[in-house]
């Protein structure tokens, strides 16, 4: 089973995004221009919208129109809209928008202003409509029928794409038929991120809904500026002190004309706009300008090796000896899930992990028994897998002298004849002093102490066999 969802990420440690000026934090605002698009009997739609608004908890109205729902609408594009714009022109500050293209044609004065103002336009969908039960051909539909009204609009393809009401093939679709530098329907990291479709590796600038006024329209969201404004300094502060602590990360703030654009909320956004203006550190971008950096600084990394990506027999061929001629649990672990954390060592040792520790005792002892003596027979007849070769050629165990050689045969005897299968010890790197140091103490273990050490130490081997892989 592939089981798609990354839950990995960067993991611990991010990596440095290099923001310009040597910047903590990279702060972007984002104005979603949604009037005008939304659900509307006069946009043949079946029912009003019931999305977003000071309604909150609003039902749609099948075959009504619902008057107070588009003067609500209508006042984001005819007074909220210009309250921001002048808020962030007046403040210098840079935006993208995400455009509904049937709201963006339907508002040629905002779109000159926006435009005027050197603002991104991203588009933001066909329509603002719910697409879970759409198909994916009539959501690509309206993909292409978005990129060219949006171009015959502003004059120009966009480069972004946030499609919010979103399908579970939205970014696939995206990816393969929008020809976007940054897709933004995610809402997983504070940092972007490439995600691959087939040959094609795809920007991924996620999005935010929390710091975002569309909780003044949600149960449990904000009820004053106050909240928001707290909100948003609580957010930044958090994500600056990371980056002086060597960790930078990127802050997305999604508004609305309708929501923010009231006066009791835009006087928030202009108190936190004051406010962040007290920080040399900080850089204020598009989106588009994030993805340009990004693309330069931090392009996709081609792994050689990916098993989530991989076919049953390549996943074995490449992974069914990291347990020493035990391809069972390789076979188990494909069996299983198959997931995009799996592309890291880390991933994949756990994963066939989890395989030999849930297997019965018998089937681990079995495993066991498939290691080889260190400096045995069967390294002496030249019969060792590659692996158990260059392991025990590491540890200098291929040069022994014959009292070394003899030293090695009797304990290796004396052990099997305790516990009924090989010693076993991950000697990569490992002196031959250090290796029967080991042997001596672990020879007096009692079974169940060396069962246990002699699982581990196959796990260990286990983890050098797949960094040895992933090299």
């Amino acid at each position: 089973m592939r089981y798609p969802r990354n839950m990995i990420g960067y993991g611990q440690q991010t990596p440095n995004p290099k923001w310009p000026q040597n910047a903590n934090i990279a702060v972007q605002f984002v104005i979603n221009y949604e009037e005008g698009g939304e659900n509307c009997l006069l946009h043949g739609d079946k029912s009003s919208e019931a999305f977003l608004s000071e309604i909150v908890g609003a039902s749609p109205w099948p075959n009504q129109r619902h008057w107070n729902m588009e003067s609500i609408y209508e006042y984001g594009a005819r007074s909220g809209f210009w309250r921001l714009y002048r808020l962030f022109t007046e403040a210098g500050i840079p935006i993208t928008v995400f455009g509904v293209a049937n709201a963006l044609e339907r508002a040629p004065e905002q779109v000159l202003a926006m435009k005027t103002a050197e603002w991104e336009i991203a588009s933001h969908g066909l329509k603002w409509i719910d697409y879970k039960d759409v198909t994916p051909s009539q959501e690509k539909g309206d993909l292409t029928k978005a990129i060219q009204i949006h171009t015959a609009v502003t004059g120009s393809a966009p480069s972004g794409y946030y499609l919010g009401r979103c399908s579970e093939h939205t970014v696939e679709i995206a990816t393969n038929h929008g020809n976007f530098e940054y897709i933004s329907d995610a809402y997983d990291d504070d940092l972007p991120y490439w995600k691959s479709h087939g040959n094609k590796n795809q920007l991924i600038i996620p999005y935010t809904l929390d710091a975002n006024d569309m909780r003044f329209a949600t149960p449990q969201g904000f009820n004053s500026g106050t909240q928001f404004y707290d909100y948003l300094k609580d957010s930044f502060d958090m994500l600056l002190l990371e980056g002086r602590q060597g960790s930078p990360k990127m802050m997305s703030i999604g508004l609305h004309c309708r929501l923010a654009g009231r006066p009791g909320r835009a006087i928030a956004v202009k108190r936190f706009l004051d406010y962040i203006n007290n920080f040399p550190d900080i850089w204020i971008a598009r989106r588009i300008d994030i993805a340009n950096h990004w693309k330069k600084y931090h392009p996709p990394i081609i792994s050689k090796v990916a098993p989530f990506n991989l076919k049953k027999s390549d996943f074995l061929s490449t992974f069914g000896n990291v347990f020493e001629n035990s391809s069972w649990i390789a076979e188990r672990a494909f069996k299983k899930e198959l997931s995009p954390s799996m592309n890291t060592i880390i991933g994949i040792h756990s994963a066939l992990c989890f395989q030999f520790r849930t297997a019965s005792q018998e089937e681990r002892v079995g495993v066991l028994n498939e290691h080889p003596d260190l400096a045995g027979k069967l390294a002496s007849e030249n019969q060792l897998t590659e692996e158990s070769t260059n392991e025990q050629k590491s540890a200098g165990l291929d040069q022994l002298t014959l009292a070394e050689l003899t030293e090695f045969t009797t304990l290796n005897d004396k052990y099997i004849k305790k516990f009924k299968h090989p010693f076993i010890m991950a000697v990569s790197n490992k002196t031959k002093e250090e290796i029967l140091q080991t042997f001596y103490v672990r020879i007096e273990n009692n079974a169940n102490q060396e069962l246990a050490t002699a699982c581990a130490e196959v796990e260990k081997i286990a983890l050098i066999r797949i960094q040895q892989i992933f090299k």
